[in-house]
């Protein structure tokens, strides 16, 4: 088999080729063959056909193209690794001239991938920013665990406050029009963490039960429902319930009853741990960060054009089905973004950063000798697992219908090792960074 390989543009290789006629010929046989197997012609059983008639019925054309589906696996692969060529897409035959009896002369083109030329990826002096030590941290987690236990009791002698959840009647009109959706009977809301138009539930606090009244907002210039961003509305109040928040007391038996510690002091323990554990992970998370922003910044590719347009397509899509579990669909989605040029620009933005971190971990890797384990895999979808809450060939069966489900495993894997071994191989100094006070603070 001769080869020629020619430079396209880019990172785009064209490829000629040419295979033996006696090859080319027992491959057209075999694909004649193959296909009067499963035609129907009149006068002929399935397979008993002779050549010319099936070329007659079905064309030659229709069998040089079974004979090449035959051919490229072996041929293809062949040129691309004699010319030691990275691809990063499927080969595209861009001409071919197939004549029985004659050489199969072939040319197709295929994108490799670009070179990344690194910078200092190991020895570094790196300075990594962590908040400071928390001294409530361990009271805040308490508390959240009292909170998740507590009742809630009706409030009958005061006005509402802050930390309340309020049961409300209410009706929004905005320019005088009734909003959409923008009425309810009996909504339950907690003002301490209410997802409303901001405004809304700090005018709830101070009023009783049975008090009806009025609430005037403002929508957000950035609401999704273009008639409603930036306007105006008022919105009609009825007070039903006021609820509020009763921890329990902190006990040996509230303990033992409500968690698998028998003790309040295991229960501090066990929260303890967990606070110091969560410190560790942001410190090492922060870590690979920097260190890898390090490796980014002093590393350089050229990325071509059409790996940016695939990239920001898939990103589109990405967006696009996340958008959809959401009832949003994209062209909204897009139109409420604002400017469509700047939205289109930060998807190019984005997924050239993606595309450039993808390659470098990939050079990493290599250079590194970082391989994909089949241990890896377990470990990967026994975490996978875990975090789904199911059982691990549960998991593999769901999944396993995906063909590229475990190209991106293993590509998800990579990631992590080289994450791991920049890690590893990078000096850290971490600096404790103290939040500025607020005005009420100071």
């Amino acid at each position: 088999m001769e080869t020629k390989l020619t430079k396209v543009k880019d990172n785009i290789v064209s490829i000629s080729l040419t295979i033996p006629a006696n090859e080319a010929t027992s491959a057209y046989n075999s694909a004649a063959n193959k296909i009067a197997q499963y035609v129907n012609i009149d006068g002929f059983r399935k397979g008993k056909a002779p050549r010319a008639v099936v070329e007659r019925h079905v064309g030659v054309d229709r069998i040089q193209q079974e004979a090449l589906e035959i051919l490229l696996p072996k041929y293809l692969g062949q040129a691309i690794y004699d010319n030691k060529l990275d691809v990063i897409t499927q080969p595209a035959i861009t001409d071919y001239k197939f004549e029985n009896g004659k050489d199969l002369e072939l040319t197709f083109e295929v994108e490799t991938r670009p070179e990344v030329t690194l910078g200092a990826y190991k020895d570094l002096n790196v300075k990594v920013e962590i908040p400071a030590n928390d001294d409530g941290a361990y009271d805040k987690a308490l508390e959240g665990f009292m909170t998740q236990h507590a009742s809630m009791e009706l409030v009958l002698d005061r006005p509402s406050c802050e930390t309340d959840t309020v049961v409300f009647d209410f009706e929004g009109k905005a320019n005088g029009e009734l909003i959409q959706g923008g009425s309810a009977k009996g909504y339950s809301l907690d003002l301490a963490h209410s997802n409303f138009i901001p405004g809304f539930a700090e005018q709830l606090v101070g009023h009783n039960i049975k008090d009806e009244f009025d609430i005037n907002v403002t929508f957000p210039e950035e609401y999704h429902d273009e008639k409603l961003k930036g306007q105006p509305a008022v919105f009609s109040i009825k007070i039903n319930e006021i609820k509020q928040r009763v921890l329990p007391e902190l006990t040996d038996e509230f303990v033992a009853k409500s968690s698998a510690f028998k003790t309040v002091d295991e229960l501090k323990a066990d929260i303890k741990n967990y606070v110091d554990t969560q410190r560790e992970n942001i410190k090492k998370a922060n870590a690979e960060n920097s260190i890898f922003k390090s490796v980014i910044d002093s590393s350089s590719v050229e990325i071509p054009q059409n790996m940016i347009d695939r990239e920001v397509e898939s990103l589109k899509n990405e967006y696009a089905q996340r958008l959809s579990y959401q009832g949003v669909d994209w062209e909204t989605f897009v139109k409420s973004q604002g400017n469509e040029e700047e939205f289109n620009k930060t998807l190019v933005e984005d997924a050239t950063v993606r595309i450039k971190n993808s390659l470098i971990i990939d050079k990493i890797s290599k250079e590194a000798e970082i391989k994909v384990e089949q241990a890896d895999f377990q470990t990967k979808i026994s975490q996978m697992a875990g975090a789904y809450g199911v059982q691990p060939q549960d998991l593999l069966k769901q999944f396993g219908q995906n063909p590229d489900f475990l190209s991106t495993l293993s590509q998800q894997i990579v990631n992590d090792k080289v994450r791991e071994f920049l890690f590893n191989n990078n000096k850290v100094e971490y600096v404790e960074v103290k939040p500025e006070k607020t005005a009420v603070e100071a």
